[in-house]
């Protein structure tokens, strides 16, 4: 009886192990394709046809490039349907370190997608807009307004974001398993996206937000994908503890 009952909980335990590590590999999937869409939808289609000040430009670009902004718009849509895959993988996997932090982790991610959502919506109507040619003179100024409440919408919602990763950060460090290089950029990193992204929704001016952002971008990047990375190939190999 007692061989049964003991090799009853080293079953569970290493059951237990194992759902740890497809959170953990989740996690670190969702995380990693993020970052390299994230690239293509805002770093390469979004930059490139987007023209800050210049709308008639914008205008021509994604008429001219309809394509490349639709395949934008799906490329924010994957991002947010991971968002909420890593707001239930993140929780499945932080939780044995302090449930009750990794739930609001959950709450703060899934808000954020919530305003993602919202903000895509913006890019949709551009979309709608810039497919009525005869009219386009007319649609300049609404698609103007519609591309700036994108990215105040996005500021907004990054600001969230941000104390997402602050509740993250704050649960790794209290983890002895999880890299404390990893908890320090996390919470590094949050505090960049707070700081920046308050800045561009109080208007601050452009010089000041351009240096904010020079200063805590490696650490953003880095503290992400270095969760991201250390989640697919190391996390919940063993059992995560406080």
């Amino acid at each position: 009886m007692k061989t049964i009952v003991g090799g009853y909980f080293i079953i569970s335990s290493q059951k237990n192990v194992i759902s740890l590590r497809k959170a953990a590999i989740i996690s670190g999937i969702s995380l990693i394709i993020m970052a390299i869409v994230a690239g293509f939808s805002y770093g390469y289609a979004h930059s490139s046809l987007v023209v800050p000040g210049d709308i008639s430009t914008t205008y021509q670009n994604i008429a001219s490039s309809i394509l490349l902004f639709k395949a934008e718009i799906v490329g924010w849509v994957v991002i947010l349907i991971l968002d909420v895959i890593v707001a239930w993988s993140f929780y499945i996997f932080l939780k044995p370190v302090n449930q009750e932090l990794a739930l609001l982790a959950s709450w703060l991610r899934l808000t954020y997608a919530a305003i993602l959502g919202i903000a895509i919506l913006n890019l949709v109507f551009v979309l709608l807009l810039s497919n009525d040619a005869s009219l386009a003179n007319q649609l300049q100024a609404d698609i103007t307004l519609y591309l700036e409440a994108f990215e105040v919408i996005w500021s907004v919602g990054l600001i969230v974001f941000g104390l997402h990763l602050l509740v993250v950060g704050w649960i790794a460090f209290q983890s002895s398993s999880i890299p404390k290089i990893i908890s320090s950029l996390l919470v590094i990193a949050a505090i960049g996206y707070m700081v920046i992204h308050l800045g561009k929704t109080l208007l601050i001016e452009q010089n000041i937000i351009a240096t904010m952002e020079l200063i805590f971008n490696i650490p953003m990047i880095a503290g992400e994908l270095g969760f991201g990375l250390w989640l697919l190939f190391k996390g919940g190999k063993v059992t995560i503890k406080s």
